[in-house]
Order: C-alpha cells, then sequence, then structure tokens
C-alpha cells in the first residue's frame, strides 16, 4: 500500500468513518464537538481530528479547495483506514428559494470533462452518486434534528469565479447547487470501493452570487445543527 506524503498520521490515527471539510476553522468547529478529539496531523495545513462521537470513532479532516488537493486527501485518508467519507462543506444555492444557512443533501454531482478526474476516468464520463446507505441516513437524520433541507444534484466546478451565465447553465440542466470536490470524492470513492456522501451548508444564493459568501464565523450556528445531522449519520452509517 502507499504512504501517505501530506497527511502524516500514523496507522489508527484515522478513524473508518471520517468527515472531510475544505475549510480549516469548519474543521476545528467540528473538532470541538467531538470527545476526546485529538490533532493527528497538521502537515500542509491539512488538519485531522480523531475523537468520538456518541462512543463511535470519527475522524474530521482538512481538504483544501478544488479537486486537485481535494484528491490527494481523500486518498491518503483510504491509504490511514477510511471505509467513509462524508464531505460536510459550503455550497452556493441555485434555487431562489434557498437560504444563508439551509442544509443541502447531493444525490449525484456534474462535472466538466478533464481535470482531475479525467486522470482516473481516462475522459470516460464516470457516475458520481453517493452510497445509497449514507445518503438515505443524511437525509434521515436531517430531518430527525428538523433542518431545512434541500435533495438534489449538485455540480461541482473547477472555477470558483466562473460566473453567474456558467451558473444559469447549469440551473437549467436541474442542478440545485455547486460546489468544488462533491464529484471528486464520489467518482474516487467508486474506483476505491469505500463508501461517501455529500452535504452542505449554504453560503450564497444565486441572485446574490458572489456579492456576499457567509463566512465559518457567520454560519457558524448554522454549521453546529447541522453539523450534529451528519455526525448522527456517520455513526449510523454500516461499514
Amino acid at each position: 500500500m502507499a504512504k501517505p506524503l501530506h497527511i502524516l498520521a500514523k496507522p489508527g490515527d484515522v478513524a473508518p468513518r471520517v468527515i472531510v471539510s475544505g475549510d480549516p476553522a469548519r474543521v476545528k468547529q467540528l473538532s470541538t464537538m467531538l470527545e476526546n478529539a485529538r490533532l493527528v496531523n497538521e502537515n500542509r495545513g491539512f488538519l485531522v481530528y480523531t475523537g468520538k462521537w456518541k462512543g463511535v470513532d470519527v475522524s474530521v479532516a482538512t481538504h483544501g479547495i478544488g479537486a486537485p488537493s481535494a484528491a490527494i486527501v481523500f486518498e491518503e485518508l483510504i491509504m490511514l483506514g477510511a471505509k467513509l467519507l462524508v464531505r460536510f462543506g459550503t455550497c452556493g444555492g441555485l434555487m431562489r428559494e434557498m437560504r444563508v444557512g439551509d442544509m443541502v443533501i447531493a444525490t449525484g454531482a456534474s462535472y466538466a470533462p478533464g481535470g482531475t478526474l479525467s486522470t482516473y476516468s481516462k475522459n470516460d464520463c464516470m457516475v458520481a452518486v453517493p452510497d445509497y446507505d449514507v445518503l438515505r441516513l443524511l437525509v434521515e437524520k436531517a430531518k430527525e434534528h428538523n433542518l431545512r433541507y434541500f435533495v438534489g444534484p449538485v455540480i461541482s466546478s473547477d472555477n470558483f469565479y466562473a460566473g453567474v451565465e456558467f451558473l444559469n447553465e447549469w440551473i437549467k440542466r436541474g442542478m440545485i447547487a455547486v460546489d468544488m470536490e462533491a464529484a471528486t470524492l464520489l467518482v474516487l470513492s467508486r474506483i476505491r470501493g469505500v463508501k461517501a456522501g455529500v452535504s452542505f451548508v449554504v453560503s450564497d444564493v444565486i441572485g446574490e452570487v458572489y456579492a456576499k459568501m457567509a463566512t465559518a464565523e457567520e454560519l457558524k450556528a448554522a454549521v453546529d445543527k447541522a453539523a450534529r445531522a451528519v455526525l448522527d449519520a456517520v455513526v449510523s452509517i454500516p461499514l
């Protein structure tokens, strides 16, 4: 098995169940929710904490921005024993009825040809969908926690500043939110044989796109509420 070069954790440091997020601030916030959380990696800024949620081992890890960074982290977490990866990040909402702080659960992720994913699929189109158990339990727990949530397909873009015209084309195709890493996780998890799913907190909404994106501090309360549902789902998913 290949040896991780960026996440310098030891065997056993990473739990089989991992929540991944782009923003180190969000990972730090999640780590404070775990019992007996310990920092197992900070190399390259890829913070990884491992603790327990309701008695079950869970890790939370930073994957950075975009597909290349995220793919490195997903690969190395799997090398270190991850069997389940759930992305819990932020997204741009593409439905006008969405509000900042709402939760989105992805049923799949579209992506443009080329880029990181082409190195895995040789320019073929891979199915970028979550494991059914993960999707089901994310929805069930969001409902149990009385969250306002939306379920549907998203678009993973390699260009943060692609603009409203780009997003409008994907809205016409039925996408309900935009992020940068969901498709990478869903494709890579299929290839590597691990379970995966994707959930978000909405940080901005179409019509106000790029005018103002909520900060980690502004989203803190919404993330706290949604994170409890995600954590409950993660420890309930059979491995």
